[in-house]
């Protein structure tokens, strides 16, 4: 029986959103499985956790002014790069971890 958990942030997607969803990746399952059959067997949860449970970059979640500030940092990120790194070892060469403040 596939079984597919997603986890939200709490009150981004509405019930009627979150239906949707679940339906939409049911028909994902039944397409890979290669049968119909397999629909009625099909499990989605989805978990939903309170905004102070999430953390991005070891910020707390501040909603899209998170998303907002993570994109500044990793455009920042992006912009001291020399170079095209590919491998976690030339991405640690390429960008090394700072000394907190």
């Amino acid at each position: 029986m596939p079984f597919v958990k997603v986890t939200l942030v709490e009150g981004v997607f509405t019930t009627e959103e979150k239906h949707a969803l679940a339906a939409a990746l049911t028909d994902v399952m039944v397409k890979f499985e290669g049968s119909e059959a397999f629909r009625e067997v099909v499990w989605v949860l989805i978990e939903e956790l309170h905004t102070d449970g999430w953390h991005i970059g070891g910020r707390p979640f501040q909603g899209p002014k998170s998303l907002e500030d993570t994109l500044r940092r990793s455009g920042s990120v992006v912009e001291m790069l020399n170079g095209h790194p590919v491998t976690r070892p030339e991405w640690a060469a390429a960008v090394p971890v700072s000394e907190k403040k």
